[in-house]
């Protein structure tokens, strides 16, 4: 076969799919996401047709012409033009889909754009015009395909000049000291370009995304050197080829327990070790006895000890027991499948109930009596008094399901001895928390190991833990040798990390004006076999969640209990939207009941700027709402709903804030269908409490330039970008001209990680602060020679930058939907999507919109589709991405974005909030109050599927229509009494 135009060299293995033979070939731009079809990422052209490279033989192929995304620009002759041109965002030329996907900034984490691009450069004008069918086996897990639509359309999110005229010169009202030494603007050294203004609240281009869209960016397994920075880079960069291994790795392959709880009678590897090309077999013999956390966080002691390397105790189906390590990837399959285990199999719990029980089996004697990995109990005033002075109660409880990360890049570690150290490349989102607890495990000083995260694809809180490093690092130092360990689809559904599934239950009390008198939140969260992040999921969900409303009543019991079940962990809101999900469905079927507008109701009832949180605690809190601006998003979100189709919004205009988005209805609702409008309301402090340091040092470049190494890790977060700009900002220059390296221990100092959404108000305050240590190390350079610049030796600077993290203040979101439901089927239909944000001020609106949209789609993911199941016997049976539906573009509809515009930050840089998580946690509760609304059902069980919804709206088989609505009573509602294998009807 020939691929991008030249001879493959050699031939394919029988059984071989195209996908693997083209990584071997070097086209690294395939990438593995399912292995199964599902996904779209390895997608290529076999003489020019888009075929899923993971499922076609390679021997078909033979003879046949194979593209894939590298020579992608040569298969195209004509000019690349128009707005979308690759030369105008730094392409230099190429194909006209890839210059279109930068200029639309059609990816985030970039681990599927490949695939996607290769799909949509074979499209035809008419499946242009269909494009949700076109790409409906696509699937992209970060931007909420608005952007990626934008790029087949020719719509550009970025403008050629980057930066334009500075919305806020300096000197001029707004431009505000944020109180940490980061003024932006001024004494600087300058090379920009003349007529330009800062970049900060620009629509700056990544500025990895010519890699990204020519398939050259590097993730972790993409074994190959990066291409050229664009410029010299310092010394502290260091060797193109010093983040590759010495040699080819072996494969590393996992052996899985089949019981959800056992004990290890005996371990035979030595049919395993017959196999031609196994190396070793490790299982808990060879274990470091060190106990610790696969969560990572700024203090260890956060989470339970509870883990080993390899423990000989089984604690969930699909627990590792064993490793194999081989020469190729096949022998390590055939090894695995040869080692023999002896187990004794033990009673197990498999749901908190059975768990929490008298007398149940114990997953962790030692460490959790009764089952209960944490537990907290709060109260402020009299709830019982609240209750009984209020006019009007309600009280219900509320389920929230498994779901999973779905990052397209899984779990992947390689690892190798440099000189005796310890070196692992793997994705994950905090590099050096993994350094420091591998260097406690396995009795190793820091300066022997060496983590570094290329680009990763995909976090969403599933790579804040360690979930290869700890094997490959066992495999690496016990053989000597390069070793790889790369998870498959399956063994993400089964043996990495959920969110984790919660039923809380939320009593409310109100006087007949609305006003709350009573506030009760009981929450069971089940963190499954390990406690990570169990406590902090947990200490997150009864906060913000109980702080958004003022109430002199309040009180708070919630506890977390190990199951026999795959763990949960950390992900995307960290247990906010689970609870938010329960207290916003309340404060709106309260509201219904008192006769108030459900936004009006909020209004009397939401704390703001100035007053002081009250998490039921009794505690004076360090949380400063100075600058909240709930109050505005809600507002905004109002009127959209108010405005319909009456005043579409096009882009560019101002509304009481940026507007970020275009259309308002995706459509009319079909004749018969029920419609309705509904919103929810979430907060999110803006850093986790205790701190979360972060170090930043900037330094000039041989040449010209500077170089910015941060510890913070880049998954489509867009955080590179950001500080990048705020480089620029600081020295005067174009963003193009700073070049960021990212996390890699050896490169910068500490930092906590990519997490807590604080890669911009902690390290791009870092950033930013070692940003003016260097303009002012320069300045002086200056001043001491003005006849050459003060350049005395020759010799480059650099300078450090550092937060602590221990600032924090308050973020705030509002969702809004207008929906139509289908009685005769129980289908959701998304008419209108809007959030409004308050997110301080916006560094980057492009990459905000993205987060938002992004955000957005993954919750009605969750909300609508999504759902890990696990059988009684603790099995998980979703086991591939064509049993567990991640939303594709059919799905779901454009979010309308908008931001506050009457906050700055006193603590993020420029005034700025993170945005990253926060998006995620109104969504499910505002679509389930917007069902509420259109139909008179309250839901309360996740997901809303039709199956869930068709049964909720015909309890006793008979349709509604849209005459008529329920509003059932609460103990008439649709029963969601919990079984083995969830609530009725899943």
């Amino acid at each position: 076969m020939r691929i991008n135009g030249a001879e493959a060299r050699g031939e394919p293995r029988p059984g071989q799919c195209l996908r693997t033979f083209l990584r071997e070939q070097g086209a690294y731009g395939v990438k593995k996401g399912c292995d199964a079809g599902d996904c779209g990422a390895c997608t290529v052209h076999v003489d020019g047709v888009p075929v899923h490279s993971c499922v076609f033989p390679a021997l078909r192929a033979r003879d046949r012409e194979v593209t894939t995304i590298e020579g992608l620009a040569a298969t195209y002759g004509g000019p690349v033009d128009g707005p979308a041109a690759g030369s105008a965002h730094g392409l230099g030329g190429g194909h006209p889909v890839q210059a279109a996907f930068l200029a639309a900034q059609g990816f985030q984490c970039g681990f599927c754009t490949a695939g996607m691009i290769m799909t949509t450069a074979a499209l035809t004008e008419e499946q242009q015009a269909d494009l949700p069918r076109a790409l409906k086996g696509n699937i992209c897990r970060c931007t909420g395909y608005g952007s990626i639509a934008d790029a087949v359309a020719g719509i550009p999110r970025i403008i050629q000049n980057e930066c334009g005229p500075s919305p806020c010169p300096s000197g001029a009202p707004g431009r505000r000291d944020d109180g940490n030494g980061v003024s932006p603007g001024t004494g600087s050294p300058g090379t920009r370009s003349p007529g330009t203004g800062s970049p900060v609240g620009r629509g700056v281009g990544a500025p990895a995304g010519p890699g990204v869209v020519t398939g050259t960016a590097r993730f972790t397994l993409d074994l190959a050197p990066d291409p050229a920075p664009g410029g010299p880079a310092p010394k502290r960069a260091g060797r193109p080829d010093e983040q590759l291994p010495p040699e080819p790795p072996l494969h590393l392959k996992l052996v899985r327990a089949p019981h959800a709880h056992a004990w290890i009678r005996s371990v035979d590897s030595s049919r395993a070790l017959r196999v031609p090309g196994v190396v070793a077999v490790f299982t808990f013999e060879d274990s470091p006895a060190t106990r610790y956390s696969s969560a990572r966080h700024h203090n260890p002691d956060d989470d339970p000890y509870d883990t080993l390397v390899f423990d000989r105790t089984v604690r969930f189906h699909g627990q590792r027991v064993a490793a194999v390590v081989a020469e190729t990837a096949g022998a390590a399959e055939a090894g695995r499948d040869a080692v023999d285990i002896d187990y004794a199999v033990l009673p197990a719990v498999t749901s908190p109930a059975a768990a929490l029980a008298p007398g149940a089996p114990l997953l962790h004697p030692d460490l959790a009596p009764g089952n209960v990995c944490a537990q907290e109990h709060r109260q402020t005033g009299d709830p019982d008094a609240g209750f009984a002075a209020a006019d009007v109660l309600y009280e219900e409880t509320f389920r929230s399901q498994r779901v999973q990360h779905v990052a397209l890049e899984t779990h992947a570690t390689v690892g190798w001895l440099d000189a005796g150290r310890l070196v692992l490349r793997t994705s994950t989102q905090v590099p050096f928390l993994t350094r420091d607890e591998l260097c406690r495990v396995f009795g190793l000083d820091s300066d022997q190991v060496r983590v570094i995260a290329k680009r990763v694809g995909g976090g969403f809180g599933g790579k804040q833990e360690i979930i290869t490093e700890d094997v490959v690092a066992l495999a690496v130092l016990r053989t000597g040798r390069p070793v790889q360990l790369e998870f498959t689809r399956e063994e993400q559904f089964t043996a990495s990390t959920t969110r984790h599934p919660m039923t809380v239950t939320v009593k409310l009390g109100a006087a007949a004006d609305g006003t709350l008198t009573g506030f009760a939140l009981d929450v069971t969260s089940d963190t499954g076999a390990y406690g990570n992040h169990g406590p902090g999921v947990m200490f997150h969900a009864i906060e913000e969640s109980v702080t958004t409303y003022r109430c002199p009543n309040k009180r708070v019991d919630a506890r977390v209990a190990y199951t026999n079940t795959v763990p949960a962990g950390a992900f995307r809101g960290y247990g906010l939207s689970q609870t938010i999900f329960a207290v916003e469905s309340a404060v709106d079927e309260l509201a219904r009941r008192c006769g108030l507008d459900p936004v009006e109701f909020r209004r009397r009832n939401m704390i703001g700027a100035g007053e002081a949180p009250d998490n039921a605690s009794g505690e004076a809190s360090h949380v400063s709402t100075a600058s909240l601006g709930i109050s505005e998003c809600l507002d905004l979100v109002e009127k959209a709903l108010v405005r319909e189709r009456a005043e579409p919004v096009l882009a560019g205009l101002v509304l009481a804030g940026p507007v970020l988005e275009g259309p308002v209805l995706e459509g009319e609702a079909p004749t018969g269908w029920l419609t309705g409008t509904g919103i929810a309301v979430a907060l999110l402090d803006t850093i986790p409490p205790g701190g979360h340091p972060g170090h930043s040092i900037v330094a000039e470049r041989p040449g010209g330039g500077y170089a910015a190494f941060v510890g913070t890790a880049e998954f489509g977060n867009g955080t590179t970008t950001v500080h990048r700009q705020l480089v620029a900002d600081v020295l005067g220059c174009e963003p193009a001209d700073v070049l960021v390296f990212s996390s890699d221990t050896d490169r910068s100092g500490h930092d906590t990680g990519a997490f807590g959404s604080t890669g911009i108000v902690v390290a791009g305050t870092a950033t930013t602060r070692a940003a003016r240590a260097l303009a002012e190390a320069i300045a002086e350079r200056a001043a001491a020679d003005p006849a050459d610049g003060g350049d005395l030796d020759g010799k480059l600077l650099e300078a450090e930058g550092f937060c602590d993290g221990l600032s924090r203040s308050v973020s705030a979101t509002v969702q809004g939907f207008r929906v139509a439901v289908d009685p005769s089927t129980g289908e959701i239909r998304v008419l209108q999507s809007v959030q409004a944000v308050d997110a301080g001020t916006v560094l980057n609106p492009v990459q905000l919109r993205g987060q938002v949209e992004g955000g957005v789609v993954q919750a009605l993911g969750a909300a609508l589709f999504e759902e890990v199941r696990i059988s009684g016997s603790g099995v998980v049976t979703t086991r591939a991405l064509r049993e567990y539906h991640v939303p594709v573009l059919a799905d779901v509809p454009r979010t309308e974005v908008l931001c506050a515009s009457s906050t700055y930050d006193p603590y993020g840089p420029h005034g700025a909030k993170p945005m990253s998580e926060l998006p995620f946690n109104p969504v499910a509760p505002a679509l389930a109050n917007a069902v509420r609304d259109a139909t008179g059902v309250r839901f309360t069980s996740l997901p809303l599927r039709r199956d869930v919804v068709y049964c909720g709206l015909n309890p006793d088989g008979t349709q509604l229509d849209n005459t008529e609505k329920l509003n059932q009573p609460a103990n008439s509602r649709p029963s969601n009494e919990e079984g083995p294998h969830g609530p009725p009807g899943r």
